[in-house]
């Protein structure tokens, strides 16, 4: 979130933010119930020096009846402008939640995806001199992908993968984990975008279930109807392992020597897919579960964007070692996060589909988790500051699986297995097997 003290000096920039991310949030009625805040503060500390005052008193003698008196009044004031700040640290606490992250100078303003701005191509987009099928077609050619069963079995937006698809899957992780764990191809990227730390990502796994308490201080919490909500035990299943990457120094003061902190983590994932009815239901571009690669980081404000520099080149970096087509994509205001600062897309080309389609996403988010969060970092000058925030997609595994798929097909209905991932599939192509029993 924000902080108060930034939105009283910063209205019109905050109310600009609200209103170009499409939100409605009454900043003024937030600043009005500030204000009554710490006028009620200001009244019980008043009424607890009074109260301190009278207990001095008693210490030394009997207090007269009229202390006594004059000291249950003011408990009694006390208890009485206590519950009228709770009700307006309820109401005030609601609405500071839902003030938006600023975004970037060079964010477009925008409403919707079509506003977004492409800012990068990279590698031609395949031309083949036959019929080009789609990754289901493939999928079901290849005996790989299965979605009706798992229709019958799971219900919509499931599906199983078998045999050279988890060979690819498990491929794809550990082509990651080896890539960011290099210490010679993370510094190589870092000097190319003027990033002074060469340090490399720590794999993790995380956990699937997040508290609500924690997903609302990482401002993942909502939209409530797009995830999975235990309601036994008040918990969340994550979109994403960034939900359990973020809260990972919740309450912590950070040396900055150990800065950046990066993480890569891998989990699978549970959406709902809300308000995206009939829409890509075929394939497995949109599913309830996937399993996906995230990037984490922590580090000093006044590097939070050469950070994301760093992670979009990773990304890039990955993606071009796919030797897959692709765009980088700056989004606009109306289709960023609430919490992003500035949010790049890159979206890989899909044959079957005949346009590129979002496969990563990279989120710079200052210090707007970190503040709920509570993770800060004491300088040299021994200050304790809040650290900045990244977090971005290495590879969604079933996006990345459809343009593998899809750009690499031959006439035949073979495909070839990317390069880089030769020595973890164990050959170089994919051709028909048998169906699965």
């Amino acid at each position: 979130m924000l902080d108060i003290k930034f939105i009283r000096k910063n209205q019109k920039q905050v109310k600009k933010a609200v209103k170009n991310k499409n939100l409605s949030v009454d900043i003024d009625k937030l600043l009005l119930l500030d204000e009554e805040k710490r006028g009620l503060l200001l009244k019980i500390d008043k009424l607890r020096a009074e109260r301190n005052e009278i207990a001095k008193v008693g210490k030394n003698k009997k207090p007269s009846k009229k202390l006594i008196t004059q000291g249950k009044k003011i408990k009694k004031n006390i208890l009485k402008i206590e519950s009228k700040l709770n009700k307006i640290e309820n109401n005030y606490n609601n609405l500071i939640y839902l003030v938006p992250n600023l975004y970037s100078n060079d964010t477009p303003i925008g409403h919707d995806e079509s506003d977004n701005k492409i800012i990068k191509q990279y590698g031609k987009i395949p031309k083949f001199d036959f019929k080009v099928k789609n990754h289901m077609e493939l999928g079901i050619l290849h005996n790989i992908i299965d979605t009706k069963k798992s229709s019958i079995i799971s219900g919509a937006r499931f599906d199983y993968l078998f045999n050279d698809a988890v060979k690819l899957q498990f491929a794809i992780i550990q082509f990651v984990i080896d890539t960011l764990t290099d210490k010679e191809i993370i510094k190589k990227l870092a000097n190319k975008v003027g990033n002074p730390f060469d340090k490399t990502f720590v794999p993790v796994i995380t956990p699937v279930i997040v508290k609500s308490e924690i997903m609302k201080k990482m401002d993942r919490f909502d939209p409530l109807d797009d995830r999975y909500y235990l309601e036994q035990d008040d918990s969340l299943l994550v979109g994403s392992a960034e939900h359990a990457l973020g809260p990972l120094h919740i309450n912590e003061i950070i040396e900055e020597k150990n800065l950046p902190i990066r993480y890569l983590g891998y989990s699978t994932a549970f959406r709902r897919e809300a308000g995206t009815y009939g829409k890509d239901m075929n394939g497995i571009l949109r599913r309830h579960q996937f399993d996906k690669l995230e990037m984490e980081s922590f580090i000093q404000p006044e590097y939070g964007l050469v950070e994301q520099n760093l992670i979009i080149a990773i990304q890039e970096y990955l993606t071009q070692q796919l030797e897959i087509p692709y765009q980088l994509v700056l989004k606009c205001t109306g289709d960023m996060g609430k919490q992003d600062f500035r949010a790049i897309d890159v979206e890989c080309w899909m044959p079957g589909q005949n346009k590129y389609r979002e496969t990563h996403t990279s989120d710079y988010m200052t210090d707007f988790q970190s503040r709920r969060l509570n993770t800060k970092y004491r300088t040299k000058n021994n200050k304790k500051k809040l650290v900045h925030m990244n977090d971005a997609t290495a590879f969604a595994i079933g996006r990345i699986l459809i343009a593998i798929l899809e750009n690499y097909q031959q006439k035949d209905s073979s495909i070839i297995v990317p390069k880089v991932l030769r020595k973890w599939v164990g050959k170089d192509v994919i051709k028909k097997s048998r169906k699965n029993v």
